[in-house]
């Protein structure tokens, strides 16, 4: 399943600083109806990601009744990404 997207980049400034994307509420409903199958655990989906020109694997973090994307600082960097820039995300699902 392969998913598009954009949202702002945003903090969480808790013990170990993290910058994520949400992901809208119709992406939501699309990857919650596959969730059971192709999640390992509290929630967590594992996805191949895109911004711009470069790709990462991660996983999808469920937060209150949504999914969140982790952004790497690397991909930040390589990207030059911003606290508070739009982005456009794409998401591969492996279903």
């Amino acid at each position: 399943m392969d998913l598009e997207f954009s949202g702002e980049v945003w903090s969480w400034r808790g013990p170990a600083p993290y910058h994520f994307i949400s992901v809208p509420d119709d992406e939501c409903a699309v990857i919650e109806s596959t969730a059971a199958m192709v999640s390992y655990g509290w929630g967590m989906i594992p996805v191949a990601v895109r911004i711009g020109d470069t790709d990462w694997t991660t996983s999808l973090w469920p937060k209150d009744g949504r999914y969140i994307v982790p952004l790497k600082d690397r991909v930040r960097q390589a990207e030059a990404i911003e606290l508070g820039d739009t982005v456009t995300v794409r998401l591969s699902v492996d279903v």
